[in-house]
Formats: C-alpha cells, sequence, structure tokens
C-alpha cells in the first residue's frame, strides 16, 4: 500500500474508508484525521493519527479486542505503512442505535 505514503489526507481517509468497507461491510463508518494535534511529538513523523467510529454487524459476539483486531486486519499494510496511531471506536448496530438513544 505505497500508495497510502504518497496520498493526500483526504485520499488516505477515503482509502481507510474503502479498506474498512470491503472487510467489514459496516453500516455507519466514520474516519478522521487527528494528525495536526500530534505534530512534533515522537514518532508523529512515521505516519498519521486517525479515530475511526465504524457500526458493523461483523462485530456482533465479538469482544472489544476481536473487534480492534478485525480493523487492524484490514488495515494491516497501512498500520505498517503510514498509520502511527488507531483509536478504534467498534459497535454492533443495536449498541450504537441504544448509544444514539441515550445520548439525545
Amino acid at each position: 500500500m505505497s500508495e497510502f505514503l504518497n496520498a493526500s489526507p483526504a485520499e488516505r481517509i477515503a482509502l481507510i474508508e474503502a479498506r474498512l468497507t470491503a472487510a467489514l461491510a459496516p453500516v455507519s463508518l466514520s474516519v478522521s484525521d487527528d494528525s495536526a494535534q500530534h505534530a512534533g511529538h515522537a514518532g508523529a513523523s512515521a505516519g498519521g493519527h486517525y479515530t475511526v467510529t465504524i457500526v458493523a454487524a461483523a462485530f456482533a459476539g465479538k469482544a472489544r479486542v476481536a473487534r480492534h483486531r478485525l480493523v487492524y486486519d484490514a488495515l494491516a499494510d497501512a498500520m505498517q505503512r503510514g498509520i502511527h496511531a488507531l483509536a478504534i471506536m467498534a459497535y454492533t448496530p443495536e449498541e450504537f442505535a441504544a448509544l444514539s438513544s441515550t445520548s439525545s
């Protein structure tokens, strides 16, 4: 995925979204680039910082660690070449609906 290293910030987000969509068929997906908030710290030059909120039926019955592993697996080569840090919020559609109803 050398294309990731050479991509613009918007293209990097699109590549992350495409990988996660292909692997997990999410009903909702949000990717944000938090790199600017981490400029200057050790490791920041090694890649970007991203936050992913993903809602997918594929997470049903899986513990948090297993859900994160699915996300990491979908982004494996990018994790080695361009993603320095990834914050993941992974929900089933039912969990996300419950969260949404309690936050309104």
